[in-house]
C-alpha cells in the first residue's frame, strides 16, 4: 500500500468514528428526553459559563445531564431537600445570547451555593410542583 491509500483509510476510520460518536450522542438524548420528568434546562453554577442539557426528577434528586456527552452519569446531582427556589426572572441582555429563547432564569440554592437553570416557563411550573410537593424536611413523611 502506498502513502495516499493509508492516509485515505485513516481518514475513513477517523471519519466513521466521529459519525459513530455523533449517532451515540443522539441516542443518549432520545432516551433522556423519552423518560419521563426530564426537561430541557442550561445550568449556570458558580461562574458566568451557561451549559446546556437536560434535568431528570427522581424521587429525592434532581439530576442534570450535559447535552454533548456521552456519559450516562449526571454531572450535577441535587438532594431534594437540600434545594430552596429563590424565584424566577426574565434573562438579562448578556444572558439572553447564551441561553434559549423564549426561557425563564430560575434561582436555586443548594447547600449555601446559588446556581441558576434556564428553562421554558412551563417546565419551570414544573420543577416548583414538584419542590413543594417534596417531604417536609425533618420529616419522614409527605406533605
Amino acid at each position: 500500500m502506498d502513502a495516499q491509500t493509508l492516509s485515505f483509510i485513516a481518514l475513513a476510520i477517523t471519519f466513521g468514528l466521529l459519525i459513530f460518536a455523533l449517532c451515540l450522542v443522539g441516542v443518549r438524548r432520545f432516551n433522556l428526553r423519552r423518560a419521563l420528568g426530564t426537561v430541557d434546562a442550561s445550568i449556570c453554577t458558580a461562574g458566568n459559563s451557561w451549559q446546556m442539557g437536560v434535568c431528570r426528577y427522581q424521587d429525592n434528586d434532581l439530576e442534570w445531564f450535559r447535552l454533548a456527552s456521552l456519559s450516562l452519569r449526571p454531572k450535577h446531582k441535587f438532594k431534594r431537600s437540600s434545594l430552596e427556589l429563590l424565584g424566577r426572572r426574565k434573562p438579562t441582555e448578556t444572558e439572553a445570547v447564551k441561553v434559549q429563547p423564549d426561557v425563564v432564569i430560575v434561582e436555586l440554592r443548594y447547600e449555601g451555593h446559588d446556581l441558576r437553570l434556564a428553562m421554558k416557563f412551563d417546565a419551570y411550573t414544573g420543577l416548583s410542583s414538584w419542590l413543594e410537593a417534596g417531604p417536609v424536611i425533618g420529616v419522614g413523611t409527605w406533605r
